[in-house]
């Protein structure tokens, strides 16, 4: 709606009508048709998906490390650090999708951040965030929920950004596929034509994405066991399993109640679900999660933001720790 208001607009000075307007959407999988030359969508496409992944590897080599840190505040003054250094790496070789020289990068930022780890401070517990991408994403949205849960003893992981990302190519995927069904029942033979072309770019689009980020984790776990990421046709798997809700239905919700189940099944000490106030996704997650989470016996914490300052929340996540620790001393964490 906006890019078409923003086109009214420009076409109504002589100048600008000249001017494209590109809008990435979950519609057509972010595709950037129309932003940059045709030749050059496709190498933006996959360098941009490299930078995507590289940075929730960032995200997770952060989350492994402040939580030991030998001093505060090294992790952090680290990060910031290198994600700049990334910035110049991908400036340089992005262009030519150099992606060796690109890990060999990340080789060095990941052994650089093992050296601030102080071995002697003893695990902690795991837990895992789920929720709506921007609020559990963004620090100030969510009033920097992963630092708070640190401070209490946690070790977090939070859902990363190229599970969206890979949820989308998934989605429009599995709607091609549906399409198909239906234009074949009803003869539409053009109709199930197209649908197959749209089947298959969708479907070598995401076997792309997946292969890229299989490779790039295997090489960063190699040096460092961050948690690797999962496949978003897993987190069906996981909801045809259980028979609590459907990938039909959509929304962050079909991601977030597998992501939970497949956080209890690999160990976790507790799992907390991010989202912004009355999001209607993440409050059905919280509706269908509750019995499943208390049957496993696991701690879990609905944490919705508006951002206002909550007085009661502190006091929520200390109890939240509480339970997590008490977890943790009975079942111990994933490794």
């Amino acid at each position: 709606m906006y890019n078409k208001y923003q086109r009214i607009v420009l076409d109504s000075f002589a100048d600008f009508k000249e001017i494209k307007i590109a809008t990435l959407s979950t519609a057509d999988g972010y595709s950037l048709a129309g932003l940059i030359e045709e030749g050059r969508v496709k190498d933006l496409r996959k360098v941009a998906y490299w930078s995507i992944v590289i940075g929730d590897i960032l995200d997770r080599l952060l989350w492994r490390i402040r939580p030991y840190e030998k001093e505060a505040g090294m992790a952090d003054e680290f990060i910031e650090g290198v994600m700049h250094r990334m910035e110049d790496v991908f400036e340089r070789y992005g262009k030519d999708k150099d992606l060796n020289r690109i890990m060999e990068a990340l080789d060095q930022i990941i052994m650089e951040g093992k050296e601030i780890i102080n071995p002697e401070i003893p695990a902690k517990p795991k837990i895992g965030i789920v929720g709506e991408i921007y609020v559990r994403s963004h620090v100030h949205a969510n009033q920097n929920i992963i630092k708070v849960l640190e401070r209490y003893g946690a070790e977090v992981v939070n859902a990363s950004i190229s599970e969206w990302v890979n949820y989308t190519t998934y989605d429009r995927f599995r709607e091609t596929k549906i399409g198909l069904r239906l234009s074949l029942k009803q003869w539409k033979l053009k109709k199930a034509r197209e649908y197959i072309k749209d089947m298959l770019h969708y479907r070598s689009e995401l076997f792309y994405q997946e292969m890229m980020q299989d490779k790039i984790y295997k090489r960063a776990r190699s040096a460092l066991d961050i948690t690797e990421d999962h496949k978003v046709g897993h987190l069906e798997e996981i909801l045809k399993q259980e028979d609590t809700f459907a990938f039909d239905v959509g929304t962050e919700a079909c991601l977030s109640i597998p992501s939970i189940i497949n956080y209890v099944r690999e160990g976790f000490n507790g799992v907390v679900n991010v989202y912004p106030f009355t999001c209607m996704p993440s409050t059905i997650t919280s509706a269908v999660i509750r019995p499943i989470v208390a049957d496993m016996k696991v701690p879990y914490l609905d944490a919705p933001y508006d951002s206002s300052v909550q007085p009661g929340r502190e006091a929520a996540i200390r109890t939240f720790m509480y339970q997590a620790f008490q977890h943790f001393k009975r079942n111990g964490r994933p490794s």
